[in-house]
């Protein structure tokens, strides 16, 4: 399994008690989904590698306490502490056709109202404050905010997202 067949679920922030059981902070809206895992994979040493889990409870909204096979110490558990985990792509809850996976709309057309089409989806930035469609047209980068008020419209089937923009906003980048 590849980190690309996979989504981000979330990271080991700490140890919970001395029998091995480590916190993890969930990467979600739904953390209850995620409470009868049997297994996931733990990024090591830059490898996926998958650990089942013995039992996991919700400890606070997006904790969750989680015993593994086989880590059975403080010591044990202290070594994953950081490690991020992950969950195949098959297990992704499916969502309702105006709403969308990062991953899932990488390569989607961009269409604006007053533009027309804009470029490609090449990334989404969730690093900043708001998150951001990257798109490449002709070789320039837009950024556009991912802003329910821009989105109007998100075609899975067609691969497109139409958007209304801002005055100004995408001469900016092809003025």
């Amino acid at each position: 399994m590849t980190k690309e067949e996979c989504f981000y679920l979330g990271n080991i922030v700490g140890k919970f008690s001395f029998k091995g059981e480590v916190l993890v902070k969930l990467d979600t809206d739904e953390p209850e989904t995620y409470t009868e895992m049997e297994s996931v994979f733990i990024e090591y040493n830059e490898n996926l590698v998958p650990f089942f889990i013995e039992r996991s409870s919700l400890q606070k909204s997006t904790l969750l306490r989680v015993k593994f096979e086989d880590i059975d110490t403080e010591d044990d558990a202290e070594d994953l502490v950081g490690a991020r985990l992950y969950l195949p792509l098959t297990l992704l809850p499916n969502l309702p056709e105006d709403k969308f996976y990062f991953h899932e709309i990488i390569g989607f057309d961009v269409k604006d109202a007053e533009h027309g089409n804009i470029g490609k989806i090449v990334s989404v930035n969730d690093s900043t404050a708001q998150a951001l469609f990257e798109i490449e047209k002709d070789g320039k980068q837009i950024l556009i905010p991912m802003n329910d008020e821009f989105i109007q419209k998100v075609d899975k089937k067609n691969k497109t997202i139409q958007v209304t923009t801002p005055e100004g906003l995408i001469d900016l980048y092809l003025g």
